[in-house]
């Protein structure tokens, strides 16, 4: 980080543009500002998530994958730039592996729900989501690296079945969607 903020009311971006870590400005409604905006969103849902009682090994996880959405948005924030790495998807696909070991199959879709801390999760993948898509965006008009999309594609995927696990941690059990229930 080259400068440290000492000063956060800057006033440089009531014109509606914002600056990037290269130094260039863009409007503050661009595409890799969405981006941004997303995966800070992410990061501040994943801060409610580690509020909740979850078991220790899965918060020092998200704790590191918080590190990550920061290098991300530095990645975004610089054009050019690169910090978010294959090794770092790679730990997401073994996450993923450990974690949906001891899952049950799914045979039914599943609602967001059941304990807080798993519903919390799904807003979180939700958001994921939304970030991954716009950095698909970003890349459709921009070179940017695949690490990136990849790793929000496995994250999103990571903290569904981090609500699977969740719901079963607090006694309960995925809630099934119920697709021939009385309307």
């Amino acid at each position: 980080m080259g400068n440290r903020l000492s000063k956060i009311a800057t006033r440089t971006g009531d014109a509606g543009t914002t600056g990037l870590g290269d130094g260039s400005r863009i409007d503050k409604d661009a595409l890799r500002v969405h981006a941004m905006g997303d995966v800070d969103e992410l990061n501040s849902q994943l801060g409610v998530l580690l509020c909740e009682d979850i078991p220790a090994p899965m918060k020092h996880e998200l704790i590191s994958i918080q590190h990550d959405l920061f290098d991300m948005g530095g990645e975004l924030c610089i054009p050019g730039y690169t910090m978010i790495t294959e090794a770092q998807v790679a730990r997401l696909d073994a996450l993923l592996a450990f974690y949906n070991a001891d899952l049950p199959p799914l045979k039914d879709f599943i609602l967001p729900g059941g304990s807080r801390a798993a519903a919390i999760a799904n807003v979180c993948r939700t958001v994921c989501r939304r970030a991954e898509r716009v950095i698909v965006s970003v890349g459709k008009s921009e070179q940017i690296n695949d690490a990136p999309r990849q790793y929000m594609n496995r994250l999103s995927d990571l903290l569904f079945v981090l609500s699977r696990v969740l719901n079963r941690y607090a006694g309960g059990s995925d809630v099934l969607w119920e697709k021939d229930r009385e309307r």
